[in-house]
């Protein structure tokens, strides 16, 4: 008998989780949150009830969780994934830096417990759609036994052995696509500026070498029809990027792109509110141009 468990039960949590069912003889999650462990109740999974219950319980745990200092203290903390048992894999889904993945490997190698950090991207929809990025590492033997259900959730692309290695790849890919959003916004902001039909600028640059995941996804879905509801915080955006930055300069390696992206975050907080999607970058440069970025359209 198989038990999987599943700790983190947000936006992209909850329908990754979702995408489980079936796929062992029992799902088991936990979230601090009651309403949506009810929900996954609901179609079919079980409470654990807490943390630790998942480590006592389960042969593999996944974890979707905000930070990384949540991720250490729901496997390494006094009630933690570890305080009672240990599942014999443990996949960490969230953004949380290639650092913290070294400390779980040799936290959870001496317990028998294979780690692997797998940081995803695609967003909620692809989260739904089970169509997202899993960038994996982590040991090569254990990670055929996980493959299947990393594929329930999306495409995983195995890094390598070295621990760190899929939040290292995640980390490439959340500078190129934050970049994408700050870049795009100042093309678009002088576009504007100079009288350019901004639909008609998108569809330019998406027949063009301007092309980009900003100006595929998050233009024609979020900022042209004013709505910046995208689906991902600027705040987790900003948290993301500064992980990025303090990796990368322990790494020895300059990224001033990366302290433009910064900025623009924390600009967008300022303005926004916390509760403002990453997609509000826009309004930042608009209004620094002398646009309206309250306007309707």
């Amino acid at each position: 008998m198989t038990v999987i468990g599943f700790c983190g039960l947000g936006r992209m949590g909850a329908p990754m989780a979702a995408n489980l069912l079936g796929k062992a003889d029992e799902l088991l999650v936990h979230d601090v949150t009651p309403d949506v462990v009810a929900a996954l109740v609901a179609q079919g999974a079980k409470a654990a009830g807490s943390a630790a219950a998942l480590g006592e319980a389960c042969d593999i745990v996944f974890l979707s969780l905000p930070t990384p200092a949540i991720v250490r203290d729901t496997v390494l903390g006094d009630e933690g994934i570890l305080s009672r048992g240990a599942p014999r894999i443990l996949c960490d889904l969230s953004t949380s830096g290639p650092r913290l993945a070294h400390d779980l490997a040799d936290a959870l190698g001496p317990r028998g417990v294979a780690s692997f950090d797998a940081p995803v991207s695609g967003g909620i929809a692809g989260a739904k759609a089970g169509t997202i990025s899993i960038m994996v590492g982590g040991p090569q033997a254990p990670f055929e036994e996980l493959r299947p259900l990393l594929e329930a959730l999306g495409k995983p692309f195995y890094m390598g052995p070295t621990p760190g290695a899929g939040q290292t790849m995640k980390l490439v890919n959340n500078l190129l696509g934050a970049v994408a959003i700050g870049v795009t916004a100042e093309g678009m902001a002088f576009g504007i500026k100079a009288g350019l039909d901004p639909a008609r600028m998108i569809e330019v640059l998406n027949q063009s070498t301007g092309i980009n995941s900003a100006t595929r996804d998050k233009w024609p879905r979020s900022v042209l029809p004013r709505s910046f509801d995208f689906g991902f915080a600027a705040a987790l955006s900003l948290k993301d990027t500064r992980l990025l930055m303090d990796e990368a300069q322990a790494a020895g390696v300059p990224l001033p792109l990366g302290r433009v992206v910064e900025d623009y975050l924390e600009r967008t907080l300022a303005r926004e509110g916390q509760g403002a999607d990453f997609t509000a970058i826009a309004k930042v440069v608009e209004e620094a141009a002398g646009l309206d970025p309250d306007r309707d359209n």
